[in-house]
């Protein structure tokens, strides 16, 4: 498994310093089918927004 996960989406929960992304694990899907041919074709189902308190 990969120990170094990037990730530039800083409104998200898992979303570190650096780019980083701290989840335990990562949920990647294809919006496709099974087979994906691009980073397009592919949604990450870890996200999840941060909550703002206001």
């Amino acid at each position: 498994m990969a120990k170094d996960v990037l990730c530039e989406v800083s409104n998200c929960t898992y979303w570190e310093k650096g780019n980083h992304c701290g989840a335990d694990q990562i949920y990647v899907v294809s919006n496709v089918g099974k087979h994906a041919d691009t980073s397009y074709e592919t949604d990450c189902k870890t996200f999840e927004p941060e909550t703002s308190l206001s």
